[in-house]
């Protein structure tokens, strides 16, 4: 499984978001992170998460720590995978 490590895109497995994409913008401490999706692509907006809320897909993009939505967006753009995260998958496992 991969790790949960910045850059990393998640499936959101809880709460409202459930279903959709998200990237690790930050390690908050061992139970918690800071994703986004950008909200502009998949509808999640920057906020702190329980890692048990998520799941880690095998993709990865190149960012750093705390890397803007603007910059996220236009990396996912760039490697092709801007139209991923706007689908909704399924979450269960």
């Amino acid at each position: 499984m991969p790790a949960i490590e910045i850059g990393r895109v998640c499936v959101k497995v809880a709460g409202r978001d459930a279903g959709h994409r998200c990237v690790v913008v930050d390690l908050i401490d061992k139970n918690f992170v800071l994703i986004t999706g950008p909200k502009n692509l998949s509808g999640i907006k920057r906020k702190r998460v329980n890692i048990n809320h998520i799941k880690a897909t095998a993709d990865r993009i190149d960012i750093t720590k705390g890397e803007s939505d603007e910059n996220v967006a236009k990396t996912l753009e760039v490697a092709g995978k801007a139209n991923a995260m706007k689908e909704i998958v399924s979450h269960r496992t």
